[in-house]
């Protein structure tokens, strides 16, 4: 019986940009790992390095983006990123950053998926598990809510609904198929509302925010010269960032997931009931690919 492999990355490959919320320029490096290893975040900044397991127990902050820490140190906005190496199917991977705070690039998964490609990836000699619903899951707060079903594949559907002319109510529903992740959801961007950015300043957030890596609306248009990648390039953004966010169970899942007006933290607090040991979730190899049949997931085309 074949089973499904785990993969990092042929090599490592650097860049570096602005990032989001502090408004540093942020080095970057992705280094491969070996099996077994996961996604791992370490700060060359502070002293000795410290590293960090991307996972959702070490979530300590999710204000506009999803933030892991533990003993002093922290990684913020990690989720385009992880969105990136989940839709490339990269399992093992040491990325180190000289801040707190990833590059924010376009505001897209896109830039992060084209350095994966730069340094390709390679199939690694161990099994691959998968986190697998075994039965319905809801979690909600309001009108927002997650819910999980089970299905031999990776499925959401999303709705948002946003009270602007440029917005509205919007409805997306994907599956991980061959390069789908790469066509229909990376490019999207993160988007914002003019009417928002002063106070979320004087948060200390955004500090690095401009038309160049976020979609902005003023009262009534797009502020943005270029136009939408996609026609809801919204909602795709909000499934981008769901998958990045659950990325954080450290598995591939396969299951369906219907979600309405959420967000990080909702994300979060669901991962944390999924995870709980109550058996809506269990982690086994699978003989087969029906849902990552091959690293080209990534492709941009």
């Amino acid at each position: 019986m074949s089973y499904s492999k785990q993969h990092t990355i042929g090599q490592s490959v650097w860049c570096s940009g602005v990032a989001l919320h502090c408004g540093l320029k942020v080095a970057l490096v992705l280094k491969p790992a070996p099996v077994d290893h996961g996604i791992r975040f370490l700060r060359t900044d502070i002293p000795g390095c410290p590293s960090i397991r991307a996972n959702y127990g070490n979530v300590v902050n999710t204000c506009q983006a999803t933030t892991i820490g533990s003993a002093g140190m922290a990684v913020s906005t990690i989720e385009h990123l992880m969105a990136a190496l989940y839709g490339c199917r990269v399992d093992n991977l040491l990325v180190e950053l000289s801040g707190p705070e990833a590059p924010i690039f376009d505001g897209s998964a896109a830039p992060y998926v084209k350095l994966i490609q730069k340094a390709s990836i390679v199939e690694q000699d161990a099994v691959r598990n998968y986190l697998t619903i075994q039965k319905p899951l809801t979690v909600s707060k309001g009108d927002s809510f997650i819910m999980a079903t089970p299905c031999d594949e990776f499925q959401v559907r999303y709705d948002i609904d946003y009270p602007h002319p440029c917005v509205g109510k919007q409805q997306y529903s994907w599956s991980l198929k061959n390069g789908s992740f790469g066509r229909e959801i990376a490019k999207a961007r993160t988007f914002g509302f003019l009417k928002d950015v002063r106070k979320l300043q004087k948060m200390g957030l955004i500090q690095g925010g401009s038309l160049a890596n976020s979609v902005v609306f003023d009262d009534h248009e797009l502020l943005n010269v270029d136009v939408f990648r996609y026609a809801d390039e919204c909602v795709r953004h909000k499934i981008l960032d769901f998958i990045g966010d659950l990325s954080l169970t450290g598995l591939p899942v396969l299951g369906s997931f219907a979600i309405r007006k959420a967000g990080h933290a909702l994300h979060s607090r669901f991962l944390t009931e999924l995870m709980d040991g109550k058996g809506y979730a269990t982690s086994k190899p699978l003989d087969f690919e029906s849902a990552y049949l091959s690293p080209e997931v990534s492709a941009l085309a």
